[in-house]
């Protein structure tokens, strides 16, 4: 039976997010909070009309509170009426094989629950978010409606029926809406199976080829097992922290290296294996690593761009690449190599789902160790380790001689990321005010000792659907193409974090292994006497630096 709760005012309202939601678990516990979020949704998706015939994909990354969330949301969807939701096993779906099964299987739209690669357990961090009919984020007009609609929300439906036994395949029915159990790796396996080479890749570890592939102790683990050890043929073992933990064994699951230390000590050790991967809370991000070399993702997607053909998804060619603002500008001159369009977009997936929907690009990346194509509408971790396995299994080489190629044909792009955490979000935004308040005086100016050509905060006019999107970054460009950029990022749960992008483009090959916080030295400088980023928030030092 179908019951409607009622309060006196509006439920508590979320703040909008770039795609979703993401607080504390803390705050998802509270009474009606999630339900809130749930509601609001399906009511800015169907109006006072039922769901009557639609499908939705459900799942999430395992975290606390996932099995909860799960039965809650199957039944407010029951009450709302839906014809079926496709569950993942367990309540588990990576985001990239949500998108994959809400395209397979013609779905109407799927929710997600995660908090990607923010840390997890009973004090940790949850989230939710909707995406649409073509796998990817709900666009911004929908989820600044989604917040509107959960100011003023009184009331929700659900079914009083009883919970669903997640851990069993199968159909059930709550209120005549069907539930089918599914297994959660199947229909990602098989696009992924349509895009690589499978058989070279099995060659390769069948002749002693090594690779370490850290899950994290997050959803990434049953796909990687499944596929890397399972049909591909790597040794058990290969894949390592597999099995999904609701707190990532008390891991900060994102894969860079300052929380990957384990396989960063692994890859150079003595006893290296040919090649290192990880991927994130949600299996979206990858990070990948040669013996004794670690890869930059912005690399990473110039590499990929690079040698595209040689894999048999892309063997027809790309139309198109994309990257995040901040991202490097390595992909640049791969697509100018190439007469290749590279769109520079802002961050944030959903902008990339537009170029994909529209056949403009192909592949597409992100600084933040995202890299995808148009097989799903997010970025997909696994993808791309299996991507790099498929160019070292047909090219012959290293991961490391793959790199170094793109860096002679092309100059390599130095690179880094410094991240000032937890930031009161006052003084985040009181720096942010000063730097776009100086932007007309910067250009053409001396600045630590650096001859800056041009300045701006970034807006970026979609050239599909004519939406713009203003102040996404403040930009600093010095005269030989050197940059700084300056971004708030929305991804965190506590205070603000302020990101700092820093490149250069180094063309003499005597030069490229300098470490990179040596040469990008005179960038530091630069950051800090435009920015006056110690006196803003306190910090000597960045939290992290990439």
């Amino acid at each position: 039976m179908t019951i409607l709760i009622h309060a006196t005012t509006p439920f508590a309202g979320q703040l909008p997010g770039t795609s979703g939601l993401r607080k504390k678990v803390t705050v998802f516990q509270q009474p009606h909070y999630l339900e809130n979020f749930v509601q609001a949704l399906f009511d800015v998706l169907h109006g006072d009309a039922p769901a009557a015939g639609q499908t939705l994909v459900l799942g999430g990354d395992g975290r606390f509170h996932n099995r909860v969330a799960v039965q809650t949301i199957l039944k407010m969807a029951a009450a709302r009426g839906y014809g079926q939701v496709l569950v993942g096993q367990g309540g588990i779906l990576s985001t990239p094989a949500t998108s994959a099964v809400i395209r397979r299987r013609g779905a109407s739209g799927g929710i997600i629950l995660s908090a990607s690669h923010n840390p997890g357990g009973p004090d940790g961090d949850f989230g939710i978010k909707y995406n649409g009919t073509n796998g990817g984020p709900a666009p911004e007009k929908l989820t600044q409606a989604i917040y509107e609609r959960t100011q003023v929300l009184s009331r929700y439906r659900l079914s009083d029926a009883a919970d669903i036994p997640l851990d069993t395949l199968g159909t059930y029915s709550m209120e005549g809406m069907a539930i089918e159990v599914i297994d959660p790796v199947a229909d990602h396996a098989a696009v992924l199976r349509g895009l690589f080479d499978f058989d070279a890749i099995r060659r390769l570890f069948a002749g002693g080829f090594r690779l370490r592939y850290d899950a994290m102790w997050a959803v990434g683990g049953p796909y990687a097992k499944a596929i890397i050890e399972g049909e591909l043929g790597a040794p058990a073992g290969t894949v390592v922290n597999a099995e999904p933990k609701e707190d990532f064994g008390g891991l900060h699951p994102d894969p860079n290296p300052a929380y990957a230390e384990d396989l960063i000590a692994h890859l150079m050790g003595p006893d290296a294996p040919d090649m290192g991967a990880a991927s994130d809370g949600d299996a979206d991000r990858n990070m990948i690593l040669g013996r004794r070399f670690i890869v930059s993702p912005s690399d990473s997607l110039a590499v990929l761009a690079a040698h595209a053909t040689k894999v048999p998804g892309y063997a027809r060619g790309l139309a198109g690449v994309a990257r995040s603002m901040p991202t490097s500008t390595a992909v640049d001159r791969v697509a100018q190599s190439l007469g290749i369009a590279c769109h520079e977009t802002p961050t944030g997936w959903k902008f990339f789902g537009n170029l994909l929907d529209a056949g403009q690009i192909t592949l597409c990346g992100e600084e933040s160790y995202g890299t995808g194509s148009d097989h799903v509408r997010e970025k997909d971790g696994l993808w791309a380790v299996l991507f790099w396995l498929n160019l070292v299994a047909v090219t012959g080489q290293s991961v490391e001689q793959l790199v170094r190629g793109v860096w002679q044909a092309h100059g390599r792009c130095v690179y880094s990321r410094h991240d000032y955490d937890g930031i009161a979000t006052e003084r985040a935004n009181a720096l942010m005010a000063e730097l776009r308040a100086q932007l007309p005086s910067l250009g053409g100016s001396t600045v630590a000792g650096q001859q800056i050509a041009w300045s701006d905060d970034f807006a970026y006019t979609d050239p599909v659907d004519g939406s713009v999107s203003q102040k996404q970054g403040v930009r600093v460009v010095l005269e030989d193409s050197s940059r700084v950029v300056f971004r708030l990022s929305g991804t965190g749960t506590e205070g603000a974090t302020l990101r700092v992008y820093l490149e250069r483009h180094e063309p003499d090959a005597t030069r490229q292994d300098i470490p990179a916080q040596e040469a990008l030295a005179p960038l530091i400088a630069l950051a800090e006497a435009v920015a006056h980023i110690r006196q803003h928030t306190g910090m000597d030092a960045p939290s992290v630096m990439t």
